[in-house]
């Protein structure tokens, strides 16, 4: 996070700034978590009242970015892995498949969050309204779905800091 802070805007020149540039804080820390891991500790299964994993975690940071910003903003297929029947849903993203590696993750993750940065430069305006309703009400707009996925990246990294945490005291 030091490196973050020291780029960071401290008095950003608008509401949008400030949204994608926590975003993005969140999103870093997120990738940095799979920094110098092996698969067998990405892997780990490493508290026992939960499946979380290190890896299954920034899978579904993928798949929530997907889901937020091709899915419901712009209307788009979910791309793959998201496109196969049962593959959109959110237990399932964090589910780790047999041919998933770091390096795999790794790059899901970051080509997820370059899908979302173009899909987010399409948008004049953080009221414009997603393309596909969400929870049965109607659309959600731009400022919800950055505000809401600063809430889950933030929410994971906090979950990736503990997992870390495990692995250094094994």
């Amino acid at each position: 996070m030091e490196a973050w802070t020291a780029r960071a805007d401290l008095q950003p020149g608008n509401e949008r700034t400030a949204l994608v540039q926590r975003l993005d804080q969140y999103r870093e820390i997120a990738a940095a978590a799979l920094i110098d891991l092996e698969w067998e500790d990405a892997s780990a299964r490493l508290l026992p009242a939960t499946d979380l994993t290190i890896a299954g975690i920034v899978k579904h940071l993928a798949w929530a970015e997907d889901r937020w910003f091709q899915g419901r903003l712009r209307g788009a297929a979910m791309p793959a892995p998201w496109d196969t029947p049962g593959a959109d849903d959110p237990d399932h993203a964090m589910r780790l498949a047999p041919d998933d590696s770091v390096d795999g993750i790794v790059e899901l993750y970051s080509a997820a969050c370059a899908r979302s940065r173009s899909a987010l430069g399409r948008c004049d305006s953080l009221s414009e309204v997603a393309v596909v309703p969400s929870f049965g009400r109607g659309p959600v707009n731009v400022r919800w779905i950055l505000v809401h996925m600063i809430d889950e990246t933030a929410r994971h990294a906090g979950h990736l800091d503990l997992l870390r945490d495990c692995l250094s005291s094994r």
